[in-house]
C-alpha cells in the first residue's frame, strides 16, 4: 500500500483515539468473535470500574463501544476521549490500556492522537532509524502488557512488514500474534514508557486537589453526590462569553445568600485553570469578596467563580431525556456490570437503601452511561440537566451543612503552582541528561572523589562528545547527536588517522588513487597514441607528485602568512611547542627561515576546543546560548563558573 494513502481517519486535536482488537480472531466466525468482544468489554468495566467511577475527567471519559468489521479494519472495541488542556487524562487512558492488555492476554491495542503514535515520543531517542510518523502507522501496539512494534522487513522471509508500506491492521496481528518475541520493542523504549506511567494508580490521588470553597448550598449538595460535575463547571466558567454572563446577574438557581463553606475535589488542572483566571462580579449578582488579607478570601473567590460555572450551566438545560435516564437499567450489561461491582467490593459495606448506597449507585449508574451507551454528542448531552436532577432529587438541611463547616478536612497546599528557577533547571536537565545517566550510572562515590574528578571528567567528556558529534554520520535530514554519545568509550586509533592525513597530503613515496585523475583521462581521450608512448606510471605520478608538493608548499605559506595574524595569535599550542619557539627565539644562531619554521607547532586541539566552549559560555552568563544548548543535546554538564569576577 503506498504511505501517502493513510488508513487511520484524522483525529481532532486534544483528543485521543483507542482501538481494542483479537489479537486471534476466527477468521471464519463473525459472530463468535463479536461475542467475544462483548464479553470482554463487560469483563473490561468491571475491572477498571473501581479506578473510573471516582475519577474526574477533564471533559469526555473513557469510553468503550463495540464497532463491527468495516472495510480493512477488523470488529473490535473502540473509543474516543477529548482531554482538552489536562494531559494527564490522555496518560492515564494509556496506564489503563496497558493494565487491560496485562488481564486479557488476547487482547491488543493501538492508541493514538493528532500526534500520531504519541507513546512513542517518549522514547524518540531510543528509536531505530527506519521507524517515524508515516513507517510507525499500524505497526505500535500494547500487547501482554508491554509496547510492541511490528518490525523492518528488509528481505523476504524475515518478520515484520517493509517501511515504505502500510500494513493492514489484520495483516499487523497476525505477525504479532505468531511473533509476539520478535515484536517486543527493545527494553530502552519500554523503560521510557514505563517512566512516564511510572506511579499509577496511586497518582491518581495525587493529581486531585482539595480545596474550601464558600458556594451556594444547592452547589454543596451536588458536588457531594456528583463530584465529576466539577469539571463541566470549571469548563462553563472558563470558557464563558458575554451572553453567559447574563445569567448570572441574578442567580435563580444558586442564590448567594444560601453559601456555605465546604470542601471541593479538583484536579490540579481544573484548580489551575479556576484559580489563575482574574474575575470580578457582577454587581447585580449579590457576590461580593472580602479584602483580599481576609483569611477565607481565596475561598470566598473559587466559590463565587463556581457558582458563577453551575449557573452558566443550568441556564443552557432543556429537557431531560427520558431515554437517556432508562438507558442505563435496560442496557443488557448493565447486570452483569452491577454484579461485577459488588464483587469487586465498590459498595463497601453500605446497606442497600442507604443514602451512602444511593450516592454510590447514581456514580456508577453516570459511569455506565457515559463510558459504554453515551455517543459524546453535544447535542444529546446537557450537563445542565444532570445538575439540575440532582438537585431536584437531593433534600438538604442548611443548617445541617452549617453545622458540617466545623468538620471539613484540610485544605491541600497549592505550592505546586508556582515553581522556582532552580527547579524548572533541575527538571531541564533531569529530562536532558536522562539518557546520560542511565549508560553512565556508575556506583556512589564520596563527595570528595567526586570533587577532585569533576573538573577532569567534565572538560574530557566535551572533547569526547564533540569528536563523536563531528565525526557522526548524518542524513539528508541534518545532524542529529549520536546515540552513541558518552554511552561507549571514546576510541582512538593514531595509525589510522595518521593514515588518512598521509592520504590526503601525500608524501613523495605514495601513489594516488586512479580516481584522482579520470577527468584528466576523459580530457585526453582523443589522444590515445600519445598515452600509448608513455610508460605506464610515469607522467600521471610525477603530475601527482608535483600536485601534493605544490599543496604543502601552499599550506606551509599559509601557516607563515597566518601565523603573524590574529587569527593565528587566537589559538593556543601546546607548552612543548611553545617552549622549543621560546628557546628558538633567544639563540642568536638561528636563522630567520628557520625561526618560522620553529614558531609554527601543532596546535592542541582539545585545549583550543574547550577553552572556546568555555569563553562562549562565560559570555553566556547563565543563560540559552549556541555552546550551552549544543553540550546540552550531548549529555554534558559544565558545572556553574564558581569564580563571579
Amino acid at each position: 500500500m503506498d504511505m501517502d494513502v493513510l488508513k487511520r481517519p484524522p483525529t481532532s486535536e486534544d483528543a485521543v483515539q483507542y482501538q481494542l482488537f483479537l489479537a486471534h480472531p476466527d477468521p471464519s466466525d463473525a459472530e463468535a468473535n463479536e461475542r467475544s468482544l462483548k464479553q470482554i468489554l463487560q469483563n473490561i468495566l468491571a475491572e477498571i470500574a473501581p479506578l473510573l467511577v471516582p475519577y474526574i475527567w477533564q471533559h469526555q471519559p473513557f469510553n468503550l463501544r463495540y464497532h463491527p468489521e468495516k472495510g480493512d479494519v477488523p470488529a473490535h472495541l473502540g473509543g474516543v476521549t477529548w482531554f482538552g488542556d489536562n494531559v494527564e487524562d490522555e496518560w492515564f487512558i494509556v496506564y489503563l490500556l496497558k493494565q487491560i492488555t496485562c488481564t486479557f492476554s488476547d487482547v491488543a491495542v493501538i492508541v493514538y492522537d493528532n500526534d500520531g503514535q504519541f507513546i512513542l515520543i517518549e522514547a524518540a531517542e531510543h528509536l531505530p532509524k527506519w521507524l517515524d510518523p508515516d513507517s510507525s502507522e499500524n505497526r505500535v501496539f500494547l500487547y501482554r502488557g508491554e509496547l510492541h512494534i511490528i518490525p523492518n522487513r528488509t528481505r523476504s522471509g524475515e518478520v515484520g512488514w517493509p517501511r515504505d508500506s502500510v500494513p493492514a491492521v489484520g495483516r499487523a496481528l497476525e505477525v504479532l500474534h505468531s511473533h509476539p518475541e520478535r515484536c517486543l520493542a527493545k527494553q530502552p523504549i519500554r523503560s521510557a514508557l514505563a517512566r512516564r506511567l511510572d506511579g499509577y494508580p496511586d497518582k491518581i490521588q495525587q493529581n486531585f486537589h482539595h480545596a474550601h470553597c464558600y458556594v451556594p448550598a444547592g452547589i454543596a449538595v451536588v458536588l457531594s453526590r456528583r463530584p465529576d460535575l466539577i469539571a463541566t463547571a470549571v469548563s462553563a466558567f472558563y470558557l464563558r462569553d458575554p451572553v453567559d454572563l447574563q445569567a448570572c446577574r441574578t442567580f435563580r438557581t444558586f442564590p448567594p445568600d444560601t453559601r456555605v463553606m465546604t470542601s471541593v475535589k479538583f484536579t490540579r488542572c481544573l484548580y489551575a485553570q479556576l484559580q489563575q483566571q482574574s474575575f470580578a462580579p457582577d454587581r447585580r449578582s449579590g457576590f461580593t469578596l472580602p479584602a483580599r488579607s481576609h483569611l477565607q478570601y481565596r475561598a470566598h473567590e473559587l466559590g463565587m467563580k463556581l457558582a458563577h460555572g453551575f449557573e452558566i450551566l443550568c441556564s443552557k438545560s432543556g429537557q431531560s431525556s427520558s431515554e437517556e435516564e432508562t438507558s442505563v437499567r435496560i442496557n443488557p450489561l448493565w447486570r452483569g456490570f452491577l454484579d461485577s461491582l459488588k464483587k469487586n467490593g465498590y459498595f463497601k459495606s453500605e446497606l442497600e437503601g442507604s443514602a451512602r448506597y444511593k450516592d454510590l449507585m447514581m456514580s456508577a449508574e453516570s459511569f455506565f452511561r457515559q463510558s459504554v451507551t453515551s455517543i459524546h454528542r453535544p447535542d444529546m448531552h446537557n450537563p445542565g440537566d444532570e445538575v439540575l436532577k440532582v438537585l431536584e432529587g437531593a433534600s438538604f438541611s442548611l443548617e445541617d451543612l452549617k453545622n458540617q463547616e466545623a468538620h471539613l478536612p484540610p485544605e491541600d497546599s497549592d505550592t505546586w503552582l508556582d515553581i522556582s528557577p532552580q527547579e524548572l533547571e533541575r527538571l531541564l536537565e533531569e529530562k536532558g541528561s536522562r539518557r546520560v545517566s542511565e549508560g553512565t550510572h556508575q556506583m556512589a562515590q564520596p563527595d570528595e572523589e567526586v570533587q577532585e574528578e569533576e573538573a577532569g571528567y567534565s572538560l574530557i567528556a566535551v572533547t569526547q562528545g564533540m569528536k563523536n558529534f563531528i565525526n557522526a554520520m548524518s542524513s539528508h535530514e541534518g545532524a542529529e547527536i549520536p546515540r552513541s554519545c558518552l554511552l561507549e568509550p571514546f576510541s582512538f586509533d593514531p595509525d589510522s588517522v595518521t593514515g588518512a592525513l598521509d592520504r590526503l597530503l601525500g608524501t613523495k613515496d605514495d601513489e594516488l588513487d586512479s580516481d584522482d585523475f579520470d577527468d584528466d583521462d576523459d580530457d585526453d581521450e582523443d589522444n590515445n597514441d600519445v598515452d600509448e608512448e608513455v610508460p605506464s606510471g610515469g607522467s600521471q605520478e610525477q603530475t601527482g607528485s608535483d600536485a601534493l608538493e605544490d599543496l604543502k608548499k601552499y599550506m606551509d605559506e599559509m601557516d607563515q602568512e597566518l601565523q603573524s595574524t590574529n587569527i593565528g595569535k587566537s589559538f593556543t599550542q601546546n607548552n612543548r611547542a611553545s617552549n622549543k619557539a621560546d628557546a628558538s627565539k633567544s639563540s642568536s644562531t638561528t636563522s630567520g627561515s628557520e625561526l618560522v619554521e620553529e614558531e609554527i607547532q601543532p596546535l592542541d586541539v582539545d585545549l583550543n576546543l574547550v577553552t572556546n566552549l568555555l569563553e562562549s559560555l562565560a559570555s553566556q552568563a547563565g543563560l540559552a546560548g549556541p555552546a550551552s544548548n549544543l553540550l546540552q543535546s550531548l549529555g554534558i554538564h559544565i558545572p556553574p563558573d564558581a569564580d563571579q569576577s
